[in-house]
């Protein structure tokens, strides 16, 4: 079945208006899953087989989804992202960005989420990690826990760890609600603001909140007169982490 499909690039068409996906990754059988599942859930997906190819293709055109493998020829998730980032001509330079690998430890995850990584996903993998990560694109709270108890021990690795986080997390959560009125004076502080918590956010499972966090993060960087529209959205999600931190530890 492998041999029926070009090795670099794979496409998946779906109706028009769906969400776009890119998938990049060296490894054929990989790919190939990672686009067919996609496809099953109903977005439109595009593939290719490294690095170079992944920036080449974001930059020129407009994706919802990224899915970088860590390590690719001519450059790994990180160097991706941290290329479309600094681009502001890249048509994908905001979009929700997963990195995927086969083996990854503690702090390798740790240092993906603090650069701008959504979320860090284990191959092989399967259709329900694939729905989560959607839940990040599609930005419904909803359907993202607030407090992502398997996600935080596999970025921390000691369910006591994650407790301690959780609890400095929270006093982190009560400052910046009580800074809010503040901030949204200051687009450029309030970014750096979450540019932090979404650090945090990864660190503890903090799903719901890390995600919206995102969405603010961009919006203020656009620097248009309604930048601060995802904020309400933003302040629900704050509350309900804060509610949910003092029934833990």
């Amino acid at each position: 079945m492998l041999n029926t499909l070009p090795s670099d690039v794979l496409r998946a068409s779906t109706a028009p208006g769906t969400a776009r996906a890119l998938v990049a990754d060296d490894d054929p059988a990989s790919r190939l899953f990672l686009v067919e599942a996609l496809r099953s859930l109903g977005l439109e997906a595009q593939a290719c087989n490294d690095g170079t190819a992944a920036i080449a293709l974001a930059h020129d055109e407009a994706f919802d989804l990224l899915l970088l493998d860590c390590r690719m020829p001519g450059a790994g998730a990180a160097e991706v992202l941290a290329a479309l980032r600094r681009d502001p001509q890249a048509r994908s330079s905001d979009c929700t960005a997963v990195a995927t690998s086969a083996e990854m430890d503690p702090a390798e995850r740790r240092h993906l989420l603090a650069a701008e990584f959504s979320e860090v996903l284990m191959k092989p993998c399967n259709l329900a990690d694939l729905r989560r990560i959607l839940g990040l694109v599609q930005a419904g709270t909803a359907s993202l826990p607030l407090l992502d108890d398997a996600q935080a021990i596999a970025t921390m690795g000691d369910a006591d760890v994650v407790n301690a986080m959780r609890t400095l997390l929270r006093a982190e959560l009560v400052a910046l609600y009580q800074d809010l009125d503040l901030l949204r004076g200051d687009p450029e502080a309030f970014a750096e603001r979450l540019h932090r918590l979404r650090s945090s956010c990864g660190f503890c499972g903090a799903t719901a909140l890390g995600t919206q966090a995102t969405l603010l993060q961009r919006h203020l960087k656009l620097g248009h007169a309604g930048s601060l529209a995802p904020l309400s959205r933003f302040n629900r999600a704050l509350l309900a982490t804060i509610e949910a931190l003092a029934g833990t530890g």
